[in-house]
This record gives C-alpha cells, structure tokens and sequence, in this order.
C-alpha cells in the first residue's frame, strides 16, 4: 500500500508527478502538501487524519491510528507546469512499448518488465531511446550482454523517440484510482518520474 500511487497536482491543480503513498504522507506531514478528497476539500495532515476511515475507503495503519490513504494531493507553493516534450523515464518507455516484451511479445505488469539495451552497453550501446527497450526477466536473461542478432532473437519494433504520448494510453495503463479521473482526464500529461540519463 506505502509504495502505490498518488497523483500529485501543482497548487493550480495540474498534474504534475506521480507519487507514492509513503512521500504523500511525507509531504502533508512536512506542511508542503494537502490531500484532496473527493469532493475537492483539501485537508492538512492533522485534518485528514482527523477523517473517519469509511469501508469504501482504504485505510493504512499508523502507530496509534488508522488514516485513510490519499489519492491526490495538491502542493501548497508549487506552480510550475509540466515540461512539454517527452521525458525519457522507465514509465514513458513502457508506454512507447505498449507494457510488451519487445522480444517475446507478452504484455505484463510493469514489475514484470525491465530495460533493455538493444546494443549492450558493454558493447558501446547507449541508454537513449533508439537503443532501449522493455523486456521480460526470462528474453532478458537469455539475451544477456549480446546483441539481438547475436542472441538469435528478433525484436518486434525498433525503439524510436516518441514525439508524444497520448494521455488516455498513460491513464488506461497507469491510472486505475476514481479520485484521479477529474484532474487527467482532459490533460496531455507526460510528465512521469525522473529522467533517465544516458
């Protein structure tokens, strides 16, 4: 529950990241954050503690108390917007490769799934997004530090620098929490997690 997903908006309620439980907590505990419900009140951490935990509701347990689980949560200064253009993360290049093993072709979960170079690092291969791909654990290890060619194994698309990502794939993916459907159903938001670097 800790490590599941929070949608974080900037204080102009745009997603802006997404988050986990833990660091929501973190955030409304710290004052830099307020958790907003359903019916768009934001509460502070003493108030949304403060909440009764319905049944409909999923709740956490902390020392002395049972807190309900934020879903969204909106920082109290930021107001930056999200950058435009494609951010090269592990999420934006499972969402390029449609969650699939760029191998064997099965569509997993994304803890099933890992990166790969197409040309092995070992072998001068880059961590771009013309040399990367998802893929199972098992075509991963059977490919090892050899080139596609080399493993005698083929790849279904070659990687490609997306020029964008429609949200509605990112929200039929990634987004499976009701309290998001109000703030990303209208958004272009390609803002996912950090940056991977070459």
């Amino acid at each position: 529950m800790l490590s599941s997903n929070v949608l974080v908006l900037n204080r102009n309620y745009f997603p802006v990241h997404i988050t986990t439980v833990r660091r929501a907590f973190c955030m409304l505990y710290q004052g830099i954050a307020k958790a907003v419900d359903g019916e768009y009140k934001t509460f502070d951490f003493q108030s949304w503690a403060e909440l009764s935990v319905a049944v409909h509701h999923e709740k956490i347990g902390l020392v002395g108390r049972v807190m309900r689980v934020p879903r969204v949560v909106v920082l109290i200064a930021y107001d930056h917007m999200p950058k435009r253009g494609i951010r090269f993360s592990r999420l934006n290049i499972m969402l390029r490769d449609k969650h699939q093993c760029q191998y064997c072709g099965k569509k997993l979960l994304k803890s099933k799934l890992n990166l790969d170079h197409v040309i092995p690092r070992s072998q001068g291969g880059l961590t771009t997004w013309e040399n990367v791909v998802t893929s199972c654990h098992d075509c991963n290890r059977i490919k090892g530090g050899r080139t596609p060619q080399q493993a005698h194994m083929k790849l279904l698309h070659q990687p490609f620098r997306p020029t964008s990502v429609p949200f509605m794939d990112i929200s039929r993916h990634m987004m499976h929490y009701e309290e998001w459907k109000p703030f990303i159903n209208f958004v272009d938001f390609s803002y996912w997690n950090a940056e991977l670097e070459p």
